[in-house]
């Protein structure tokens, strides 16, 4: 094999990519004039905020509009509270990390390192809001706009606090009371990692009340984790989660609402009596069954809740009229297999006009439902009564980009024509009219204004990096690319490392009648033969995740690329159990985690092998998380097919692992046993062979380190031999680059010895 490649173990390790620093978190302002993104001047991962004016899009300037004083945020200036928080959004951004616009108003929120700033407009200075002090240093959390732009609620202490936006007043606590282990106005654990929800309060309409979660954890066993790389002791080198195990309890969430004023709360009841009766029989309190699962205020004052029963196969959607009790529900979602939670309610607000000539419409909503197999959209009455089905067919829809409603269209992203890509479509209110706006193969994400006049798309594929351009929306008409701006603005590494697209293949699944999408990177034959090649297979198989598809990170997956250019095969499939292909696909692993995806890694190994591209007598297996896991089954359940695994933060058994997440595929461990015991890494370590090397940061507060710990146990118990990476100070995503280097250079090291 040669050993030689343009690609470093540095490169490797460094974020971002070549060609994937690219504008993001783009939006336009309130007023229709500026469109706003965050971007990187110099390709890295520290942001600032940029405009530009829509009425001259054509020439006009890039605007740079804030450079973040001290730098902003850094790794090492974020309070713990944050960290977490940019853990569970999977953030690695730094400097401007985030920003909002008001819903009417055009006045700028800019949250940095704790502390409040704001910008009335583009033109205006940034000025500090809320800071922290030597009497007070809380940070600041989740601040947020009013509608209106008038105030910006925030959490600090546990509790809900409103300002002024223009500074005239300090700061008010508008609840109180909080008792220690609890909280108000943040999302608890499992609601941030697992359900998609990280707000935890919502302004209503007219900026008047604000809903709120109060989480209580008080009754949840601490678990604890120690930082075990610190030099220091004690309290600063050690802190405690209230982690929801599955089949255990969870925190217990109720919804308020309060003043943004202040005064007393309303509490809102959710547990109503012909819900509740159906809750799990151990806790003894049936509210701890219910998840609150999605919160939304309707133009009217309304609150619609949707709330979810523990086994993910009921969901409700509650309206409380005025944001009082008792709840109206104006329809249910049940399932055999699960129910996939998404952000696809869309209160409609009609002019009048628009009532008068729909007037079926008012107080309507649009709604996403799975209930076919495959996620589509339906127009609704105001009390729930289903109008019309707007999509259809073996495809899903996965987001409504925004509607029109005097015109009567929605836009919305979906995988028609091909799930390994993404397009945008747009529909009529009635259902007619379909049509698609993105016709460039590869994946597109549309952002529009709210005048309908203008969209832009951030588009790639495996052939080239995001390219973000600025649109007409009435007839796709380009105004302006805005990256790269110039050919001076490509970056450099993507023409110096040539990197070349892996191969999309198409097989059958274990099955023998399901198709699976493949990638293929295969070593230049010229310097490596035309094969069997030694082959790595790199997977994450689990749910709600896609591996394979025609986008610019297959292309900049650095380690595939290094491992090619060293005369390694790399190998990805997308088996049975992944996400975009609906729920009979996705439900194939119900109840049995890691079979039917250890199955189709299988066949995927055996087709390579019948291609005559891989040698059945080396093969690995490498992956993180959900990867981890299935890397050290598939050496468990398929010793035949892979000799090396290496096994990244792996979930060994899902009793370990949290609520939302384990219970959704597995059911609850009180009801499904075997099958939690047939999942586990664990109970296949007596036919365990081959070379298995573990890598498990110490600090990991999503899969606990304990999981690797308990398969060391059987490992040891079983005579089989392995061997360990740790990474003391790192979480779930290793931040560190001097640790990701030194992870690349072993996991190179353990396949060159091992295959």
């Amino acid at each position: 094999m040669a050993a030689s490649s343009p690609i470093t173990l540095e490169d490797i390790a460094t974020y971002p990519h070549p060609g994937t620093a690219t504008p993001g978190s783009l939006r336009f302002s309130p007023d229709g004039q500026w469109l706003t993104w965050l971007d990187s001047a110099d390709d890295s991962l520290s942001r600032e905020l940029f405009a530009l004016e829509l009425e001259q899009a054509a020439t006009a300037e890039l605007r740079r509009v804030v450079e973040p004083p001290d730098g902003g945020v850094r790794e090492d200036n974020l309070s713990p509270e944050e960290k977490l928080a940019r853990e569970r959004m999977r953030v690695r951004a730094l400097g401007v990390t985030q920003y909002a616009w008001a819903t009417r108003a055009n006045r700028l929120l800019l949250p940095l390192t704790g502390e409040i700033w704001v910008q009335d407009g583009i033109d205006a200075p940034l000025h500090k809001l809320v800071g922290k002090s030597e009497a007070d240093p809380r940070p600041a959390l989740n601040p947020s706009l009013s509608p209106d732009g008038e105030q910006i609620a925030f959490v600090r202490g546990n509790e809900l606090w409103v300002v002024p936006a223009d500074g005239s007043a300090p700061p008010r606590q508008v609840t109180s009371g909080i008792d220690k282990g609890k909280t108000r106005g943040l999302a608890e654990y499992i609601a941030a990692e697992e359900m998609g929800r990280h707000a935890g309060y919502w302004w209503a309409p007219d900026g008047g009340s604000i809903a709120f979660v109060e989480v209580d954890e008080t009754h949840i066993p601490a678990y604890r984790i120690v930082h075990q790389g610190k030099d220091a002791v004690g309290d600063a080198a050690q802190e405690d989660h209230g982690y929801p195990f599955a089949g255990a309890d969870n925190a217990r969430v109720r919804l308020g609402v309060v003043a943004s004023k202040g005064g007393a709360v309303r509490w809102l009841p959710l547990d109503q009596a012909d819900w509740v009766e159906r809750g799990g029989p151990w806790t003894g309190d049936p509210a701890r069954d219910l998840y609150l699962a999605r919160v939304d205020w309707t133009p009217d004052g309304s609150l619609c809740v949707q709330v979810e029963d523990r086994r993910q196969q009921e969901l409700r959607l509650l309206r409380f009229a005025g944001a009082k009790g008792p709840a109206t529900t104006l329809l249910s979602e049940r399932s055999d297999v699960w129910i996939n939670l998404h952000d696809m309610f869309e209160p409609l607000e009609l002019d009048e006009a628009t009532a008068a000539a729909h007037p079926e419409q008012v107080g309507g909503f649009v709604w996403a439902s799975e209930r076919s197999g495959f996620r589509h959209l339906y127009l609704h009455a105001a009390d729930g009564t289903e109008l019309a089905q707007l999509t259809s067919g073996e495809w899903m829809v996965e987001g409504i980009t925004e509607i029109d409603e005097a015109s009567q269209k929605l836009w919305f992203s979906a995988t028609k024509d091909d799930p390994r890509e993404h397009h945008y479509f747009e529909v009529g209110l009635d259902g007619q009219g379909l049509r698609k706006l993105t016709e460039a193969p590869g994946m597109h994400h549309l952002v529009i204004d709210r005048g309908h006049r203008y969209y832009v798309d951030v588009h790639s594929s495996e052939a080239a990096p995001p390219t973000v351009t600025l649109h007409q929306l009435s007839d796709g008409a380009p105004l302006r690319t805005l990256h790269p701006a110039s050919p001076a603005d490509v970056d450099p590494r993507v023409a110096k490392l040539e990197l070349e697209p892996p191969r999309f293949v198409e097989l059958t699944a274990a099955d023998g009648q399901t198709t699976l999408y493949g990638a293929i990177y295969q070593p230049d034959p010229s310097v490596h033969g035309p094969g069997p090649y030694p082959t790595v297979v790199s997977v994450y198989g689990g749910p709600h995740a896609q591996r394979v598809s025609r986008s610019w990170g297959m292309t900049v997956d650095l380690r595939a690329q290094y491992l090619r250019d060293h005369g390694y095969l790399v190998f990805k499939l997308d088996n049975r159990g992944s996400s975009r292909r609906g729920l009979a696909f996705e439900g194939a692993l119900r109840h049995d985690m890691g079979n039917v995806e250890i199955q189709d890694q299988v066949a995927g190994v055996e087709w390579l092998v019948g291609e005559g591209l891989t040698d059945p007598k080396r093969v690995a297996i490498y992956g993180w998380s959900y990867g981890g896991y299935m890397a050290a089954m598939a050496l468990a359940r398929a010793p035949q097919t892979f000799q090396v695994g290496i096994a990244g933060a792996p979930v060994t058994h899902w009793d370990g692992y949290d609520t939302h997440y384990t219970e959704r595929y597995m059911g609850l461990p009180q009801e499904n046993p075997e099958g939690y015991a047939r999942s586990s890494v664990m109970a296949h370590v007596a036919e365990l062979s081959g070379s298995l090397l573990l890598v498990h940061g110490l600090i990991d507060e999503n899969v606990h380190f304990r999981h690797t710990a308990r398969l060391i146990n059987a490992l040891i118990a079983a005579g089989k031999s392995y061997e360990l990476q740790l990474y003391p100070d790192e979480r779930h995503m290793p931040r560190k680059l001097e640790d990701r280097v030194y992870m690349e250079r072993r996991i190179f090291e353990f396949l060159t010895k091992h295959l």
